[in-house]
């Protein structure tokens, strides 16, 4: 992660920060993580797929061949030696090829896991824990490729779902041009705008409740 966001871009984060939460209420915090979990039911997975591909290879074979070069593959060691040979190289793709990964994870997982993990970080980092419940977490999970904008009541009050659409594609358009700092930067001037538009005002008194940096955490729960 020190690779995309270098000591120079966080710098420039808690100011994009500081600078959106002058002109409304709300209180942002950015969280970005590798991945959200380990999804090891992608390796099982992996390695099942791959033995039975396997083993349907070993059949044909043996039904097409009428050769002797293959005479050690029909039988039983042979048969198992290539399943189990097929199905670790299966677990090791499959634990190490990130498309692939997410292929056999599947998206209901990917969602629920990057979801349940984004809330367990709002209540980590206390977002909740604000005078008019003004809270905002951009939580980035980088190996799902996915975005999660969390309100607090306040904001949910004022602030629609659909409303993070804009903010959530510039975090995305970011990362994929190689940009995820300026990406990042980018949607936390639209938060400050979009809050300040729905009314979520500052008030004479409004204090700093949040720390303004940027987290970066590696633990996948």
């Amino acid at each position: 992660m020190e690779k995309l966001f270098t000591e120079s871009d966080r710098a420039r984060i808690r100011e994009a920060v500081q600078a959106a939460e002058a002109r409304t209420a709300g209180e942002i915090v950015p969280y970005v993580m590798p991945e959200s979990g380990r999804y090891e039911v992608a390796v099982w997975r992996g390695a099942s797929l791959a033995a039975l591909l396997a083993l349907s290879a070993t059949v044909l074979a043996s039904t097409l061949y009428e050769g002797w070069g293959l005479a050690w593959l029909y039988t039983g060691w042979g048969t198992a030696a290539v399943a189990v040979a097929a199905g670790m190289l299966g677990a090791l793709l499959a634990a190490y090829v990130p498309p692939l990964k997410r292929l056999l994870t599947g998206p209901r997982l990917l969602d629920e896991t990057v979801h349940r993990r984004a809330m367990q970080a709002f209540v980590e980092e206390e977002v909740f824990n604000t005078r008019d419940r003004t809270g905002i977490l951009l939580f980035i999970s980088l190996f799902e490729h996915r975005i999660e904008v969390l309100g607090d009541a306040g904001i949910n009050a004022l602030v629609s779902p659909d409303d993070w659409a804009e903010v959530v594609l510039r975090i995305r358009d970011g990362i994929k041009t190689g940009r995820p700092a300026d990406g990042l930067i980018e949607a936390i001037d639209l938060c400050g705008r979009l809050l300040e538009r729905k009314g979520v005002q500052l008030r004479a008194d409004d204090e700093n409740e949040l720390p303004d940096a940027l987290r970066m955490r590696r633990d996948p729960s």
